[in-house]
């Protein structure tokens, strides 16, 4: 038996909506959002292709590409939103200055935003804007979840412990709310736990069915 994911069909006709470089340019504040957040390197873009099966976000050899709020429609209530990347990026201060305002406001005054996913590259993960963004997430409320990224890059013993030791720092740091896994774009690992996560927090995990696997 296997539940079938009322996200997948979704996220397989994911559209994009609208970039935008402020908050008052982003789409009405009602219904469903989940935002992707992750330092420039971690791997957000491929991420987010991989989930949605489209090349939705632009992956680049230059990390830090993201610069706008970039908006993707899965249906008339629901929303993924590609967060700019931070921390490697070269780009003049001013506007690193930018995004991070605008970056704030959007995360302090969406009212439809109902989780965060974190990508953290799994060979070095915990940076400090990590813990920025976890202290911002159990501070405000706010679901997270973690994807530690190119899992494939280590033997699954080393990507297991680097696991159970990342999710021990979170537990002693931040609680229980946070949750974590393992995940590989070009391995398509740990697709049905995010899954999961993203139809929880948009309202679909009751509107699964089981089906004969």
């Amino acid at each position: 038996m296997q539940l079938k994911n009322p996200i997948l069909g979704l996220c397989q006709q994911a559209t994009f909506m609208l970039s935008a470089a402020k908050v008052d340019q982003c789409p009405d504040d009602d219904g469903f959002e989940v935002a992707f957040a992750g330092r420039s390197n971690a791997g957000k873009s491929s991420a987010l292709n991989t989930l949605t099966h489209a090349s939705l976000a632009r992956t680049s050899k230059t990390p830090g590409r993201t610069q706008l709020l970039n908006f993707f429609k899965l249906d008339d209530d629901r929303r993924l939103v590609d967060l700019p990347g931070y921390g490697y990026a070269k780009v003049p201060i001013p506007l690193k200055q930018h995004w991070q305002r605008h970056l704030e406001a959007y995360l302090g005054s969406r009212e439809s935003l109902k989780g965060l996913i974190l990508m953290m590259d799994i060979r070095h993960p915990m940076t400090d804007f990590d813990l920025l963004m976890l202290d911002w997430a159990v501070a405000s409320g706010m679901p997270m979840h973690i994807l530690l990224t190119k899992a494939d890059k280590l033997t699954y013993g080393a990507a297991k412990n680097t696991l159970l030791k990342v999710q021990s720092q979170i537990r002693k740091g931040w609680g229980e709310a946070v949750t974590i896994q393992l995940f590989s774009a070009p391995k398509r690992m740990g697709l049905e736990e995010a899954y999961t996560v993203l139809a929880g927090w948009m309202e679909l995990a009751d509107k699964g069915a089981e089906t004969d696997a």
